[in-house]
């Protein structure tokens, strides 16, 4: 079968799902996918899953299909070539296990660190509420209510630039208030 025949059935199926195309297609890819698949170390099986999985994926989007960028063969081979790596990334997914340390809560810290935790909370808050209140109301939206600088900028009326050196200036006193101390 040629590129062109190849074409007209696929624009066939695209057009009208004329099962008629679709099946000349199917006999012709259906073994010329599965051959490839075993040659990239598919077991049978797979490589019969995949070849059928790919080709149901011609059938549903050959409208999406475009000559200008490949050929049939091509956009199919491809196809089945995603398929099979999909295919590879979810047999290689390990099972989570639920006594993984790295799956535990952390544990409560100790009562030092906690009060470590707590002074250095004091600390903050005091900064904050020395900063004047454009640059405390800025780094409130940007870091306590994670909005982009972009959106602040248009919610508060000023220009985008604004915002910026305004939050830059803010977490450079916040620094040096925090150092100092």
């Amino acid at each position: 079968m040629d590129r062109q025949s190849q074409a007209e059935l696929l624009r066939r199926v695209a057009e009208a799902q004329d099962r008629a195309a679709f099946a000349e297609l199917f006999r012709h890819f259906a073994p010329r996918v599965k051959g490839y698949m075993l040659r990239q170390g598919a077991a049978e099986d797979v490589a019969e899953e995949l070849a059928q999985e790919s080709l149901i994926t011609l059938w549903h989007r050959a409208v999406t299909f475009d000559p200008a960028q490949a050929s049939v063969a091509t956009w199919i081979f491809t196809i089945a070539r995603n398929k099979r790596i999909d295919r590879i990334r979810r047999e290689k997914r390990p099972e989570l296990d639920p006594d993984d340390p790295a799956l535990q809560p952390d544990p409560e810290p100790s009562p030092d660190a906690a009060l470590d935790q707590m002074q250095d909370e004091e600390r903050l808050r005091s900064a904050l509420a020395d900063l004047p209140a454009e640059q405390k109301r800025l780094l409130e939206l940007a870091f306590f209510q994670d909005i982009s600088h972009r959106d602040i900028a248009a919610a508060e009326n000023l220009p985008l630039g604004t915002v910026k050196s305004r939050i830059r200036l803010a977490l450079a006193r916040l620094k040096g208030r925090l150092e100092s101390d």
